[in-house]
């Protein structure tokens, strides 16, 4: 979900009714730099849109294996496949992300930094993935499972789908911080080594 918060200072070309990313003349740098702050400035609100943006797209097939694919311990994070990612979504999907996305932009900068608790967010998120794995007996397989082949992929996605469903019952305030800490995570991944 991290890799997905660097198009919050991308713009979004419209065409056709058609939502496109192209990160083509985005400098990565600079959006690394300013992604973080961005994100801990947006309210609530507005990373919960983006939250759920994610766990609809979780439920249509195509698209969770399209951001699934974000999740392989050897994808390619790079800005051009990002986009390319983004652009192989439906569209109800890309629309939601990019509302989202720009809406955390537009707020986030202006907005004063929101209160964050890592260790709170990182409990939440603990606390979801025993829900998941209360409920799903094939959820830590998932979880732990690093392979390329298509069963491994299908294990981690549907665990993904799992946790999103777990965190969407939790309280705003919750979900929104832990929401804030795998877009973190995202982000320090995406950053140049």
């Amino acid at each position: 979900m991290g890799a997905l918060l660097v198009a919050c200072t991308v713009p979004v070309t419209v065409a056709a009714q058609n939502y496109v990313v192209d990160l083509s003349q985005v400098d990565p740098t600079a959006i690394l730099a300013s992604a973080g702050d961005v994100l801990m400035r947006a309210p609530d609100s507005a990373i919960d849109d983006l939250f759920q943006a994610a766990h609809q797209a979780s439920q249509s097939p195509r698209d969770a294996s399209t951001l699934c694919a974000l999740f392989d311990p050897h994808a390619d994070r790079s800005f051009e496949s990002l986009a390319a990612t983004a652009n192989r979504l439906g569209q109800a999907s890309r629309e939601r992300f990019g509302t989202a996305l720009l809406n955390i932009a537009a707020v986030g900068l202006q907005a004063p930094r929101q209160s964050y608790d890592a260790a709170a967010a990182t409990k939440t998120l603990k606390q979801a993935g025993v829900t998941a794995m209360l409920l799903h007996d094939d959820f830590m397989l998932g979880m732990a499972a690093t392979g390329a082949d298509p069963a491994s992929r299908d294990a981690r996605c549907r665990s993904f789908g799992w946790m999103l469903d777990a965190l969407k019952d939790v309280p705003l305030p919750q979900r929104a911080a832990a929401t804030r800490l795998m877009l973190n995570e995202g982000l320090q991944q995406l950053a140049p080594k």
